[in-house]
């Protein structure tokens, strides 16, 4: 949970940058431009969805270097950047399950992040019933995560 924490920090820069980058090329006025508001989601769904998908490729982001964590596939290889692709999509079932019913009701912000955070929370317990306690998107997308210095990669 640590590198999962100093992963978001990371990544507050990344989004950061990308959405400076977009709010300049589209000469967005304000940050509640609503006629933007869905393409500059979309932007950063890629922006993540490349992130991701170059580190997990090359075995670790910034924050698994860190941490002494490698992201490979079943076999132990390095991940193809089609699995780490995939491997970013599936990622995307620890917040959309909630956003999407979410999408449907009307709630405060702080009954929402209850929802988010308690989903959140279900899915990394969910964890424990894998055979390997590997998360499911890992285990969906036949990856894992292993530590770093560890010979066999497996």
């Amino acid at each position: 949970m640590a590198c999962w924490l100093y992963e978001g920090m990371l990544l507050f820069a990344v989004v950061f940058i990308a959405g400076w980058l977009f709010s300049t090329l589209t000469q967005m006025r304000n940050g509640v431009d609503g006629s933007k508001h869905p393409l500059l989601q979309g932007f950063l769904f890629l922006v993540l969805g490349v992130y991701f998908t170059w580190f997990w490729s090359r075995g670790q982001t910034l924050a698994m270097k860190t941490w002494g964590i490698r992201v490979v596939d079943r076999q132990g290889q390095p991940l193809s950047q089609p699995r780490a692709l995939l491997r970013y999509l599936l990622s995307w079932l620890w917040f959309l399950p909630p956003l999407a019913g979410l999408s449907l009701v009307k709630l405060g912000a702080g009954e929402a992040t209850v929802i988010v955070f308690g989903w959140v929370a279900i899915w990394a317990v969910l964890s424990r019933f894998h055979p390997l306690g590997q998360f499911w998107h890992d285990a969906l997308a036949g990856t894992r995560l292993v530590r770093a210095d560890s010979k066999r990669h497996g």
